[in-house]
């Protein structure tokens, strides 16, 4: 038996540390409203390379995590941040619209009006919780 099969876990599926960096990087590249393609012309990638990354599909070296970090303009471990944290399971994905809305709250300089956002939308979503 390999040792994928005695640690329950499929030999395709990515390993939660894979996913989770992939996410990170998704977020951060999305946060900086740049496109798959522009980060792998950066990288000397193909976009479906950046993909599989942010996938957790292929494992990114650590030679080229340090390049995506510097484009991206991150530290390296905030790739890992939080990741002690999570108990058996990654993050969940993140999809495309709360994706664009955090980029676009984002780009808001004034921290009070991004303060008002933040309290708005936790309003929304306990009002949510509740009437559920």
């Amino acid at each position: 038996m390999n040792e994928a099969a005695r640690k329950g876990v499929s030999a395709r599926s990515p390993h939660a540390i894979d996913a989770y960096v992939g996410e990170r990087l998704r977020l951060r590249r999305t946060l900086l409203g740049m496109s798959q393609e522009a980060l792998g012309d950066e990288l000397n990638l193909s976009f479906q390379q950046v993909q599989k990354y942010e996938l957790g599909r292929n494992r990114i070296s650590a030679s080229k995590l340090f390049e995506v970090s510097r484009i991206l303009a991150i530290e390296p471990g905030e790739f890992f941040a939080g990741f002690d944290q999570i108990t058996a399971s990654p993050l969940p994905p993140v999809d495309d619209e709360s994706a664009k809305i955090a980029s676009m709250v984002a780009r808001i300089s004034d921290t009070r009006v991004r303060a008002q956002i933040r309290s708005f939308i936790d309003s929304l979503s306990t009002t949510d919780r509740k009437a559920g």
